[in-house]
């Protein structure tokens, strides 16, 4: 295998798997956004039950206090991913130029370089 080939092969793995974590994050705020929406409509069922919407009441439920709780931090989780995700995007936008340059490299290789050029270079490598 040229060393190109390698450089190529390795930038390829690397947009894969970042690719790979955007669609997971996608995945977890998706999820996370749905158990946000379950949680308002148990709030708004436990409110409705016991006739108290304002949370600084003393009687306010329990439930719906700790519901409340849960989505906020629910809320913030999907906005540290969502962070995650835009970080990643970049990312992944800098390894897509990355493996362009490195195929654009093969290519050109590939044309110019005999087979015994990069045998001698890579014998040359291990010394050094």
């Amino acid at each position: 295998m040229k060393p190109r080939e390698s450089v190529v092969r390795l930038k390829m793995f690397q947009v894969r798997e970042k690719r790979r974590q955007i669609s997971q994050l996608d995945m977890m705020m998706g999820e996370f956004n749905r158990m946000v929406s379950e949680l308002e409509t148990q709030i708004v069922n436990e409110e409705r039950k016991s006739g108290i919407t304002d949370v600084n009441h003393f009687a306010y439920p329990t439930f719906a206090r700790a519901a409340r709780q849960r989505r906020e931090n629910l809320i913030n989780s999907i906005r540290d991913l969502q962070i995650q995700k835009a970080s990643a995007e970049m990312k992944l936008h800098e390894l897509e130029a990355e493996l362009e340059r490195a195929q654009a490299l093969e290519e050109r290789d590939g044309k110019t370089l005999p087979e015994e050029d990069v045998v001698f270079v890579q014998s040359r490598s291990m010394i050094g």
